[in-house]
């Protein structure tokens, strides 16, 4: 008998559409077992529990709901089971992967994230492909640690490491990994390695709280942004996000009002780090990227935005030290490292 915890958190996977609405249902969360054992030809011996700690579409998600989730799975005590299954919204996905993967960095079972493209009344749904996916990783005890099972369009299912999912394609439903290099896929009932881990031995565990800070800045570059409208009372840290190629408008030929460079002189004054990524690390760079170093940003280097950003969020919240943060960047502790 193989002992299954499912944590149902809402979403789309948790949710159905009625009078041109889609919205959270009690009555779907337990849909997603129906379907299974409706599946499971075998009727092999696995036993289910549930909890549901949240119900809401993922997209209202904060970082409060993560440590009201991780305090529902960590009171469920996880290692009595063989695996742990949460279901999940895609909107916000790899950020939750990412912050489930950081804060469970120790796990000693398999943890994977299930979500679904439709709702599951939707004949076109993932959702149960993804569910089956994760379910004979546990029965096949593959590997500890997290993961996120997803079959995109035209697609076989791909397995994702969970601190390297990255959100969504614009206007699409399709899921990747940075670079685009999943860990596994899946077929057949079958696992097969596609991208094994640069490191060969795992992370030191690092325990953590769940604290998230609330005093992190994001910024997302374009075209003509007007850094002089941002308020920098209570923040504590930026991360600035790139464009691809690991460069952001670091010149006054504009205006001081768009210059990053302009922007991060201004924190300096304020105590305010400034972070940048993503940028892969190379000999070469880019003398835009080289005067933003030169002025002090901190780049996180060969790290997906959601990642770093995740990251940052207990950084802050679990350190005080300076140095004690940037080490905690530094070090890969869930295969978050390119």
């Amino acid at each position: 008998m193989k002992n299954i915890l499912v944590v149902f958190t809402g979403g789309t996977i948790g949710s159905i559409a009625t009078g041109g609405t889609i919205n959270t249902s009690d009555s779907t969360s337990f849909e997603l077992i129906r379907q299974f054992q409706q599946h499971d030809e075998n009727h092999r011996q696995i036993h289910f529990d549930t909890i549901q700690p949240l119900q809401i579409l993922s997209e209202n998600l904060a970082p409060g709901a993560w440590k009201t989730l991780i305090a529902a799975i960590e009171a469920a005590r996880p290692d009595q089971y063989d695996g742990i299954i949460i279901t999940h919204g895609t909107d916000t996905l790899a950020y939750t992967a990412c912050a489930l993967s950081f804060y469970f960095n120790a796990a000693r079972i398999p943890m994977l994230l299930v979500s679904s493209d439709y709702p599951l009344e939707n004949p076109k749904a993932n959702g149960l492909e993804n569910f089956i996916c994760a379910i004979e990783f546990i029965l096949q005890k593959i590997e500890t640690g997290f993961f996120v099972p997803y079959r995109n369009h035209q697609q076989i299912t791909q397995l994702h490491q969970g601190t390297r999912l990255a959100c969504s394609l614009q206007l699409s439903g399709d899921f990747f990994s940075v670079q685009g290099k999943s860990y596994m896929q899946f077929e057949n009932r079958q696992f097969s390695l596609l991208n094994p881990p640069a490191q060969q031995t795992p992370p030191r565990p690092i325990p953590l709280k769940a604290y998230f800070s609330d005093r992190i800045l994001m910024i997302k570059p374009y075209p003509g942004l007007d850094y002089a409208r941002f308020n920098l009372d209570h923040v504590d840290a930026v991360l600035h996000d790139l464009y691809h190629s690991g460069t952001a408008y670091a010149s006054p030929q504009w205006g001081e009002n768009y210059s990053l460079i302009e922007f991060m002189k201004r924190c300096e004054k304020q105590g305010i780090t400034v972070y940048l990524a993503p940028a892969i690390k190379s000999a070469d760079a880019y003398q835009s990227t080289q005067a933003l170093i030169e002025q002090g940003a901190k780049i996180i280097w060969n790290m997906s935005i959601e990642a770093a950003y995740v990251k940052l969020l207990l950084a802050y919240g679990n350190f005080d030290d300076k140095q004690e943060i940037m080490d905690f960047m530094v070090e890969d502790i869930a295969g978050e490292h390119l």
